[in-house]
């Protein structure tokens, strides 16, 4: 059923076009308290035509002792349909109250264009002998990896229906016609809707949502279109805030230098992206400091090249007032290519632009699903670094968080490593990618390299010899708590993409002369193995002791391809904002029926940046990091206890899922939470069940019981999640015990 909207009434269209500017029809707010109870620490109730909230806040920081929170309120009202936040303020420590925000309105805009699904995708399934009917592509068109929407004319190529055209594209700003809201208590937290408006081809609702114990504010739309193939981004925020109500903004850039804009320069015509680390807005005012910042993991859809490129925005107007954000971009930004040869150099110049116009998926919409577009902000009665510092423990300051007893391991990251080594002339040069990862507190970090660099198809002395440096590189960058681990991603032989990692150096090629044996000795490498089929593949695997899995499920070249041998889950996609799909649904066994425990958390990112966010998906494993260098480095990988179930965390504030396999419960994510997730499978199809966890707190703890029927199920796994996407979640517990070896 499509989502009921009040059109904008032609009596108000000419109200706004007749009354002299600045002025403003004002009209009461009504609201439904049906289902709203007062409770210690939050109230709502009507006030002189507008909603007036109180609640209380975090407590303050620095206070050796537990110290009540802050006194938190918000006041909420409508003018000429639209809705206005005529304040929202923090009562600082000595008792004054700051007025972080006044009579500002709730932005929105929107950028659509048109989902296609990739040739890479349809490739596979021809592969297979499925027919491209128009019913499977609609199906998959909705886990497309290449597709850039807003990009004219399209690469030639890489999506069928080529070349897009201007008119496919629609921006469009909020629309609002609201006379009324509802208030509702959810558990802990209280939600404020207001219905109703539209944006571009969206229909829905307006809401806030505050959380006792917490100053967040979450302010969103929750809509849905009813178009077919939409793929979008937007920009969220507060407009009409005035210049004299704050000494400047605010923000540390991606260098952590602080950075500051004091207002009064030109009026700007646009957004003006900042690119801010952290992706934190500060607009700082002598009693207080207001933080402006987008949803940790629902805001981000993957990309080739990951580039920070300013997902915070403010924009000067004529009039002494401004607006601020958060923002998605609509396309690739600055990427400068690397090499000190010429060849290299202009290999990746070509490689980056190719990116640039392939790869920028955006978000999905299928039709009537709704969509939420959200922005956070946090009322701080402290200084800018207080309240940024309040803002990090949301995201564990963008970092993974430590596990004891575990090490966080992360894959399929193509590097270009030894390529990049060799192009500068020497292994022991350090590219800033490095210092990215640890920076994330990862320790394993699994290569997946000879992808689109260094000769992966010679058969014989070139390809061992880059194989060579590759292990030496990976070495020589390795410490006692930090392994690189080589890896490929071959996708030979076996079908669909994969990821192959040893637990020491193994010198093969992927192809075999006829002549040539599969098997065989060199003088230099020692054994080594020239692979010409599947069977020889899976030879060398079991004899090797390697590890291999499906890179990125349902999507690319692994469309319509089961499992090998698991698979690795990824942290973003152009998924829907509703649902937590970009976990996939992964069947966890290889070709004989045997189980993986160890399904690895996948990135696929060529080039990250310094400005790498801790978004993606890391494993903590329960192995140990072996000291002994004199061996092989990437061995020390597979030492130790090799036993599983091994638990994700998301990058942000959760301690990872513990140990279920015994049954008992798993550490929840201490962030905002939302729900609980139960998934599970049968060998052949899988499902899931979500439950809502609305009456957990800020920063809380709880152990769950979750019932489950076990009948006919082979695996299940559980998780949980809070309102901006973070999340932990354990790896899939097997029913039966002998399938993996216990």
């Amino acid at each position: 059923m499509r989502p009921s909207v009040r059109r904008i009434l032609p009596w108000r269209l000419l109200s706004s076009v007749l009354l002299p500017a600045g002025i403003v029809f004002a009209m009461p707010l009504e609201c439904d308290f049906t289902d709203y109870r007062p409770s210690g620490g939050l109230r709502a109730e009507a006030v002189d035509g507008d909603l007036l909230l109180e609640w209380v806040g975090a407590p303050p920081r620095g206070v050796a002792t537990p110290a009540p929170g802050m006194s938190l309120r918000a006041t909420l009202g409508l003018d000429g349909g639209e809705p206005v936040i005529r304040q929202m303020a923090a009562l600082s420590r000595a008792g004054h109250w700051a007025p972080l925000v006044r009579d500002a309105r709730p932005d929105f805009h929107v950028v659509e264009g048109v989902r296609r699904i990739s040739n890479q995708q349809i490739n596979p399934m021809r592969d297979l002998g499925r027919e491209a009917t128009p019913e499977l592509v609609e199906a998959e068109k909705w886990k497309v990896f290449w597709d850039a929407p807003l990009v004219l004319p399209g690469l030639a190529g890489v999506n069928p229906g080529l070349p897009r055209d201007p008119g496919e594209i629609m921006r469009s700003d909020v629309e609002y016609d609201i006379n009324a809201c509802n208030v509702r208590r959810v558990g802990a937290r209280l939600e404020v809707s207001f219905e109703s408006l539209r944006l571009g081809s969206f229909e829905g609702l307006l809401r806030f949502t505050v959380y006792p114990g917490s100053s967040l504010v979450r302010q969103e739309v929750i809509a849905a279109t009813f178009k077919p193939s939409v793929a979008y981004v937007y920009r969220a925020g507060l407009s009409g805030l005035r210049s004299d109500d704050y000494q400047r903004m605010r923000w540390r850039d991606v260098a952590r230098d602080w950075q500051q804009y004091r207002f009064g320069g030109g009026a700007n015509d646009g957004p003006v992206p900042l690119r801010a680390r952290n992706r934190v807005l500060l607009l700082e005012q002598e009693r207080g400091v207001l933080a402006v910042f987008p949803p940790s993991h629902k805001f981000f859809f993957a990309r080739e090249i990951e580039m920070n490129l300013g997902y915070v925005w403010y924009r000067q107007g004529g009039d002494g007032r401004f607006a601020v954000g958060v923002r998605q971009a609509e396309r690739e930004g600055m990427y400068r290519p690397w090499g000190a040869s010429d060849e290299i150099w202009e290999k990746r110049a070509r490689q980056s632009r190719r990116f640039a116009q392939g790869n920028f998926a955006l978000f999905n919409a299928p039709p009537g699903t709704r969509q939420r577009m959200a922005v956070y902000y946090y009322l701080g009665s402290e200084g800018a670094q207080s309240t940024l510092d309040s803002v990090l423990e949301f995201t564990n300051g963008d970092k993974f968080r430590p596990l004891d007893g575990y090490q966080v391991a992360v894959s399929h990251f193509h590097t270009h490593f030894a390529e990049q080594l060799i192009d500068t002339g020497s292994l022991d040069a350090r590219p800033p990618w490095v210092s990215a990862l640890r920076g994330l507190g990862i320790n394993i970090a699994m290569m997946s390299d000879f992808h689109g660099d260094g000769h992966p198809n010679d058969a014989g002395d070139l390809r061992f010899r880059e194989l060579g440096e590759y292990f030496e590189a990976c070495r020589r960058h390795s410490d006692e708590g930090f392994l690189l681990m080589p890896g490929e991603e071959p996708n030979v032989h076996l079908g669909g993409h994969y990821t192959l990692v040893f637990p020491k150096p193994v010198y093969w090629s992927k192809v075999r002369a006829a002549d040539a044996a599969f098997r065989g000795s060199h003088p230099s490498y020692g054994r080594v193995f020239r692979v010409g089929s599947a069977e020889e593949m899976l030879a060398m695997v079991e004899s090797e002791r390697g590890l291999l899995w499906q890179a990125h499920p349902r999507t690319k070249g692994s469309t319509s391809w089961r499992s090998l041998a698991g698979a690795d889950l990824r942290g973003a996609m152009p998924w829907n904002s509703r649902r937590h799909e970009q976990l996939g649904r992964a069947q966890v066994h290889d070709r004989r029926g045997q189980y993986l425990y160890q399904v690895p958390g996948g990135r696929d990112l060529p080039a990250p940046h310094r400005q790498l966010r801790a978004a993606g998906l890391c494993a903590a494993l329960r192995r140990r990091l072996e000291s002994d260098h004199g061996g092989d480095a990437e061995g020390r990988f597979l030492r130790g206890d090799g036993r599983g179930p091994h638990p994700f965390v998301s990058g942000r504030r959760s301690r990872g899922a513990q140990d279920a396999g015994s049954g008992s419960g798993m550490d929840v994510p201490p962030g905002i939470r939302r729900d609980r997730e139960i998934v599970w499978g049968d060998g052949n199809s899988t499902g899931r069940q979500i439950l809502p966890t609305p009456e957990l707190g800020t920063f809380g703890s709880k152990t769950f019981r979750m019932d489950f029927n076990a009948t006919g199920r082979k695996w299940v796994r559980f998780a949980a999640w809070d309102s901006a996407g973070n999340g932990a979640f354990t790896q899939p517990v097997h029913f039966d015990a002998a399938a993996v070896g216990r």
